[in-house]
């Protein structure tokens, strides 16, 4: 599709503001410069090779994935240095083989001996090899292991002598997607390196070569004041941003590059509501927003040209209506949307909302749909 405008659009449809996801690229990509670190994106929120391509450094790479679904996407389109950035599971390896034996230089990641003793028997049963991080706990967010534990030492030591070179460690700081404040932000991305590097230097000290340090989230990347003893930084959500990111002061609402299009098909004026066909299918059941000082319910409203609506959000959600409403609940005087009218609805989280569609709608500068990119999901 080229040059059709909105109203040509069935929706609900996801829109994708071309030169404001350039912008939020060309800023991620300046932090890193200015940090000193190699940048490996994280393509799990895009999805699409279009997008990916403006992010990487070269076509091979490098990027960090999600899904093997993701590694397998991206190979296929020239993608070779690629980081799973999820703990490996046995019946995965086959799939990690294969990639591999397609020239892919593709890196997992344990956090267990549990997981460090079954890779080695496939190593020995299958002659294998595999370039492994150790994940490291940074904040107690997820997964990984404390890195002053003696546990990140052993699982080192094994994985050495079993023929298993250890390759570095990589932490992620999600709990930064809670901080109350930037300065919190700062603070946890300090926590966030610190940790990484303490559990770098340990592996050395017992002779662990451990050559990649890798950090990231894109509240502590776009937030650190400094990454010594770091080597790369991962990060994702920056390339749309959304609604929980702009609560935590990480960018503005006209910086999100995401939205979803709805048109209005009815009303209840006895309860204030305006009716349109996007609900949770549409938006996602994410509520991250629900936890901040502003909770934007399932969505903020904007018209056609992204601008907020009256202070209007998406109050609730069945699976295809949404239910928009004034934030304040009241009923008396909320703004009339009459059936028909198209809006622009900003996600709370962008991986969530893109995860429903097969394909971005992409806007132009003035606004209308220059191209239809292809994005996929699944495992």
């Amino acid at each position: 599709m080229t040059m059709a405008s909105l109203a040509q659009l069935e929706t609900p449809a996801l829109l994708l503001d071309e030169a404001q996801m350039d912008r939020n690229i060309a800023r991620m990509r300046d932090r890193a410069r200015k940090l000193g670190v190699t940048f490996r994106p994280h393509v799990k929120t895009n999805k699409s090779i279009e997008v990916a391509r403006r992010l990487m450094e070269s076509p091979e790479g490098p990027i960090t994935v999600s899904t093997l679904l993701e590694a397998e996407y991206f190979a296929e389109r020239g993608v070779k240095d690629i980081l799973y950035a999820v703990c490996i599971a046995p019946n995965k390896l086959d799939h990690v083989a294969a990639l591999q034996a397609k020239g892919v230089r593709l890196s997992i990641i344990l956090d267990s001996m549990e997981t460090a003793r079954l890779l080695a028997d496939r190593v020995r049963s299958h002659a294998a090899r595999f370039d492994v991080l150790i994940e490291i706990d940074s904040d107690g967010h997820r997964s990984g292991v404390k890195p002053g534990s003696e546990d990140l030492l052993r699982i080192g030591r094994f994985l050495e002598d079993s023929g298993i070179p250890v390759q570095g460690v990589m932490t992620h700081a999600g709990s930064s997607y809670d901080s109350p404040s930037v300065d919190a932000i700062r603070a946890m991305a300090e926590q966030e390196r610190a940790a990484v590097v303490l559990a770098a230097t340990r592996l050395r000290a017992e002779g662990i070569a451990c050559p990649v340090v890798s950090v990231g989230s894109t509240p502590t990347a776009l937030f650190a004041e400094h990454l010594e003893g770091v080597t790369e930084l991962r990060a994702g959500v920056f390339v749309f941003f959304d609604l929980v990111m702009a609560g935590l002061g990480v960018c503005r609402i006209d910086e999100i590059a995401l939205s979803v299009l709805g048109t209005v098909i009815g009303h209840r004026p006895d309860k204030g509501w305006t009716l349109v066909d996007a609900g949770w299918m549409a938006m996602s059941r994410d509520r991250g927003t629900s936890a901040q000082a502003v909770d934007q319910g399932y969505g903020l409203v904007c018209d056609v040209h992204g601008k907020p609506v009256d202070d209007l959000v998406m109050v609730g959600a069945n699976q295809e209506h949404g239910i928009i409403a004034h934030r304040s609940g009241r009923i008396d005087g909320a703004l009339h949307l009459p059936v028909g009218t198209q809006l622009r609805i900003l996600p709370n989280h962008a991986c969530s909302t893109a995860a429903q569609y097969p394909q971005y709608q992409v806007l132009g500068p003035a606004g209308d749909v220059t191209a239809t990119w292809q994005r996929f999901s699944g495992w």
